[in-house]
């Protein structure tokens, strides 16, 4: 059941589609204070807290404190209290069982357990907000409720699935050429190329940099003979330029963002100074979705949205002002209190809380200063984009993922988990994000691989692509200066090769449980606790995922590690592959056990009673053959799996064509209904 109170007067964010009446009364299992506005919840002892999407820390949110206020942080530490996206949902599990959704789009602050040990707090910057409160019979099916009001996600093209590898920046078509001529001659499968800001003509959006890529169009369909999409990046800010079409459009119809005295916004992102186009107003929004039509002309099938938290390197008021003040240190003695104010200046520059201030947007003819809606900037370029991609291709799905996000966005498209770092402990962070991500409807998603900020290893590589060919977005990216590390950089060929490999034979099964997920409203990624709640053992689990409903993956994410312990709630079924091309196959007990794991192995876990469909492979999604299935499975009586399977580009998303039953015995019998 969803009950929804109104407290204030709401800004309309539009992530509910279905929006229940509101309701008057008591608010349940929470303490109002409106002076303070806050509402308060006592935790049992044993209570476990889920949700809140993209964040850091474990999969049980409890015991520190979290914001949603997009932010551009690429360290994403354990000390960090927020990152790139707002997901204002979580789920109490204990005592009560009960989720809470508060739309609200400004900062939002969830205390869980950090102050006061066994308290939930949830803080609000101010008294305009609605709050939903779903019970259901469990976790699983609180989800479930509120998906269903807030709608169905983005579905991805079926070549989104496929592996793509991306680096800032690939600076022509000679360097592109090169990334896809080495996958092809080593047999490492690909499906895209990703374009970072070095395309564009001094990082202007929608624009294209004739010397570097001088006939665009006849390079996009040369690489589509490979089966290559190129798939560039569009940033938030528009460059300040005379001549450049989009900034003068923009200016001419009133479509940026302006202080509070009407004159524009002026920000520096990495053209320098920058405007940023009204998100929140619709003739905006459709003003820059329509902008993507220049490159759909060239070809292009996909985009991934960046720099839209948003982010600000710094305003040109406050940078005029930050000089001023360094001239005054000149000449004196820096003691540690005046070398560290000194410093702080400059740094006090990017994203300052201060310039969210300065400006405002135009919503249906109101103006709203920015902090207020902070959070919807980026769920409003992607809907720019998504809305656009409708009235400009209606017949094909375009591939389209953002760095920054609100519930709600997930209707138009999938996010990646932000700039990472080459760090064995992101790996893990990767694997705990995806199913409170899940829950708040963001299922086309995954991490860069390999890490983007820092130097990479080839171990480090090998173990994250083993976690990172089972989930639906799969992209090794690096930032510029760090280490090379496409995989044919590296001295283990075949293991890479079998590993990305294992990826197009498992897609079957991949993009079907993915399917299901979005058409069912369900979670494609579930930690144990969600399935076997009444395990003490399985509730604590965190490093281990259920993939769907026949699947448990438990990669391995420590250096140097040649295994590690896995917890099996009931008897399972333990596949290796290896990179040999043999395939171990062991029944094992309930109970801990350590699995020893080589570097260029993939383990995978299958429930009694289930199957998982996998094809012979390919180079890339386009090979794989989808209807002549092999299967492996634990069959104790009967196996049954409902697998869903379309053309990958169309959208009949919920035709039930798509939906077979296959069923398995316990002799290896298979039927096909």
């Amino acid at each position: 059941m969803i009950r929804r109170f109104v407290f204030g007067k709401m800004i309309e964010t539009e992530a509910v589609q279905n929006k229940p009446e509101a309701q008057t009364g008591e608010f349940p299992f929470f303490t109002v204070d409106e002076k303070e506005m806050s509402f308060s919840y006592k935790m049992g002892e044993e209570d476990r807290v889920y949700g809140l999407g993209e964040n850091v820390r474990g999969i049980n949110k409890r015991g520190w404190i979290y914001e949603s206020k997009c932010s551009d942080d690429p360290d994403h530490k354990e000390d960090r209290r927020a990152l790139y996206g707002a997901h204002n949902f979580l789920v109490v599990d204990g005592e009560e069982t009960f989720g809470i959704f508060v739309d609200y789009p400004g900062i939002l602050t969830f205390d869980v357990g950090y102050t006061s040990l066994n308290e939930l707090k949830i803080s609000a910057s101010d008294w305009n907000l609605d709050a939903y409160i779903i019970t259901g019979t469990d976790v699983k099916d609180i989800v479930k409720q509120l998906r269903k009001i807030v709608g169905k996600s983005y579905v991805a093209p079926r070549w989104g699935f496929g592996y793509g590898q991306s680096r800032w920046s690939y600076m022509d078509e000679d360097e592109v050429r090169e990334v896809v001529k080495k996958h092809r001659e080593l047999g490492i499968p690909l499906d895209s190329v990703y374009l970072d800001i070095d395309y564009m003509e001094r990082y202007k959006d929608f624009t294209l940099n004739d010397e570097t890529f001088p006939d665009f169009a006849k390079f996009n369909e040369e690489m589509k003979e490979q089966n290559i999409h190129l798939v560039p990046i569009i940033d938030a800010g528009v460059k300040q330029e005379e001549g450049y079409s989009v900034y003068e459009e923009g200016i001419e119809k009133g479509y940026f963002c302006k202080k509070e005295d009407g004159t524009p916004f002026v920000a520096a992102v990495w053209p320098g100074k920058a405007l940023f186009p009204d998100m929140l107003n619709k003739e905006a929004r459709d003003w820059f979705g329509d902008n993507y039509k220049v490159l759909l002309d060239q070809g292009v099938e996909g985009f991934w949205n960046d720099m839209n938290e948003p982010s600000i390197f710094y305003t040109e008021d406050r940078l005029a002002e930050v000089i001023e003040k360094l001239g005054t240190y000149k000449g004196r003695n820096l003691d540690l209190d005046l070398f560290n104010e000194f410093t702080g200046l400059v740094s006090s520059l990017s994203s300052n809380v201060e310039d969210y201030k300065m400006f405002y947007h135009n919503m249906n003819g109101e103006q709203i200063r920015h902090d207020r809606v902070h959070n919807l900037f980026g769920y409003n370029m992607t809907r720019a984009a998504g809305e656009a991609f409708e009235r400009l291709e209606p017949d094909k799905r375009i591939l389209m993922f953002s760095r920054s996000s609100y519930i709600g966005m997930h209707r138009y498209g999938g996010i990646w988990q932000g700039d990472n770092r080459s760090w064995w402990s992101h790996i893990l962070l990767n694997m705990k994000m995806l199913p409170s991500l899940n829950m708040c409807g963001f299922i086309y998603t995954g991490a860069d691989l390999g890490g983007f900020g820092s130097d990479t290893t080839e171990d480090l590589v090998l173990r994250w692509l083993a976690l990172g060919i089972f989930t639906p977005l799969m992209r090794n990216h690096a930032c510029m200066g760090t280490r090379l590390q496409e995989a044919y950089r590296f001295e283990d060929i075949e293991g890479f090769k079998h590993v990305i490999g294992l990826r197009y034979r498992l897609l079957p099964y991949i993009y079907s449980e993915y399917m299901k997920a979005v058409v069912n409203d369900e979670m494609m990624f579930r930690p144990l606790a969600f399935d076997y709640p009444n395990d003490k053992r399985a509730v604590k689990v965190e490093d281990q995922l259920l993939l769907g409903d026949g699947m448990m993956i438990a990669p391995v994410y420590e250096q140097n590690a040649a295994g590690r312990y896995v917890y099996l709630p009931e008897n399972m079924k333990m596949v290796r592959f290896k990179a040999d091309g043999t395939t171990e196959e062991k029944i094992m007990e309930a109970g801990d056990h350590y699995i020893e794991v080589a570097l260029t192995d993939v383990v995978i876990f299958i429930r009694p009673n289930h199957l998982i469909p996998m094809s012979n492979g390919g180079q890339c999604v386009e090979d794989v053959d989808f209807e002549n299935l092999q299967y492996i499975s634990f069959v104790e009586d009967e196996a049954v799996y409902q697998y869903y399977h379309d053309n990958g580009y169309e959208k009949d998303y919920e035709n039930p064509e798509h939906m077979s039953e296959i069923h398995m015995t316990k002799d290896g019998q298979v039927t096909v209904k």
